[in-house]
């Protein structure tokens, strides 16, 4: 265990689910994850906190169930993402005389190049929240990713602001200080989730992370290496939940679990002669609902957030299969079925999910590699970031405090009884990535080790 470094929280504050997860990078570079928790989240509507008490609850909810997972962790600060369509995104352009031209540009003054751009004038009402440098420049030299070390007389380089509203960011920062913790720093949701799924090649070949969550879409749009574009699109989860509660009048709870269960992105997809049956109210008949129905209002909605994200690519050029590694899916949202299918035909570019296992070590529970946690171990790596490049104070004892036990993976595979035989269950994981497939019973076992060495 590398004890060398410090353990990192990261919060998200989400419209159907708040988590906490723990973590510290372990001597490979690997994120261990040691502690985390959830809750249900009541208090936030499309990404924003309007119930600050329902907030606080759930938030010392998830607190609490973090530090069930591990009695060890003592936890003060936190970072925190951030969404809702009050979200806006900018381009900029800023540039310095350097004062020393004899020496090498140094971090020091691509930091006051960042820190001029939060002068930038922006509406009343709103907050910068992030700068974010994209292509600099050195006198004529341009397209420069990283400057240190130049020599030159004038330094600039292109920038990508993102505002938030005042009064949202304010009720973020309330709700997390009234449940006795302070916010390190606030992360777009978009940009914490691609951290947690996405490798350096993506980012070269040119990708669009589209993290479909409950009360909001996030996009983060990168090419060349460069971050392009961020948006929030105001439909996700709850929208297809709420149109399926209307459309076929069923309770909230029961649209959810319907989606969950049995629905699919495609209605092409969905067995014609397929009937759910959900029991009446109060001595009423029950109802059957065609699972054709349930992917014909699913198809509808997911096929307006695509549209969404077409719109924004094609907004920055990028549409048209400019984007070579094409469409990373990921969010709670992203496990619907055939969605994959629907996001290709709507946007014509590739399409695959993204696990928040890039950047994990082996052996969790499997749990923490569903797209749900992207953000918030997108969060955790935010915090690495600026640890490794010292942007922040970081508390320096650092404690021991090992993996629990709860949050270990079990040494047998998890079976899942289909008719008389088990099913091993898997997380699907990418290529080159640790292997999450479970230890196989007796001969089944030897098979696979078999394969895993041709493959070596």
């Amino acid at each position: 265990m590398n004890n060398e470094q410090p353990i990192i929280v990261g919060l998200d504050i989400g419209t159907t689910k708040i988590a906490v997860i723990a973590g510290r990078k372990n001597e490979y570079g690997k994120l261990e994850i040691l502690g985390f928790g959830k809750a249900n989240s009541n208090g936030v509507k499309h990404g924003q906190v309007l119930n600050i008490d329902e907030t606080i609850k759930a938030i010392r909810t998830a607190l609490d169930n973090c530090f069930a997972s591990n009695p060890d962790l003592e936890i003060s600060e936190v970072y925190v993402g951030i969404a809702g369509h009050h979200i806006k995104s900018l381009q900029t352009r800023g540039d310095i005389v350097r004062q020393r031209t004899d020496e090498e540009i140094t971090q020091r003054e691509i930091d006051q190049l960042i820190d001029d751009q939060y002068k930038t004038y922006i509406p009343a009402g709103d907050q910068i929240i992030d700068v974010i440098p994209q292509e600099f420049t050195v006198d004529n030299f341009q397209n420069i990713p990283n400057p240190i070390g130049y020599g030159g007389v004038k330094i600039g380089a292109n920038f990508h602001i993102i505002t938030g509203d005042k009064n949202a960011i304010r009720n973020i920062n309330r709700s997390v200080e009234k449940a006795d913790l302070r916010t390190k720093d606030l992360v777009l949701q978009p940009l914490a989730s691609s951290s947690a799924v996405m490798g350096q090649e993506d980012m070269e070949a040119g990708v669009a992370i589209v993290d479909i969550g409950g009360g909001t879409t996030d996009l983060a749009v990168f090419y060349e290496g460069i971050l392009k574009h961020t948006a929030v699109i105001p439909f996700a989860g709850e929208n297809i939940t709420n149109d399926i509660k209307t459309g076929l009048g069923v309770l909230k709870t029961q649209a959810e679990q319907m989606k969950v269960q049995f629905g699919s992105a495609l209605a092409n997809e969905a067995k014609a002669n397929a009937y759910i049956t959900i029991p009446g109210l109060r001595g009423m008949p029950a109802k059957e609902i065609s699972v054709k129905n349930l992917a014909n209002i699913i198809q509808a909605r997911m096929s307006e957030i695509m549209d969404f994200v077409t719109y924004h690519l094609k907004q920055v050029g990028l549409d048209n299969k400019a984007l070579n590694g094409g469409i990373i899916l990921t969010g709670g949202g992203s496990q619907l079925k055939h969605l994959i299918q629907l996001t290709e035909y709507v946007t014509g570019l590739n399409a695959r999910i993204g696990f928040p296992n890039e950047h994990l070590a082996g052996g969790h529970i499997e749990e923490l590699s569903r797209p749900t946690y992207s953000t918030c171990i997108g969060l955790i790596l935010k915090g690495y970031d600026d640890y490794e490049h010292n942007r922040k104070e970081f508390d320096k004892d650092f404690r021991k405090v090992d993996v629990p036990e709860a949050l270990k993976k079990a040494e047998e595979a998890e079976l899942e009884p289909a008719g008389d035989i088990a099913v091993p269950v898997a997380v699907k994981s990418r290529k080159g990535l640790p292997n999450f497939w479970g230890k196989f019973k007796d001969g089944i076992i030897d098979l696979f080790k078999e394969e895993e060495d041709k493959h070596l």
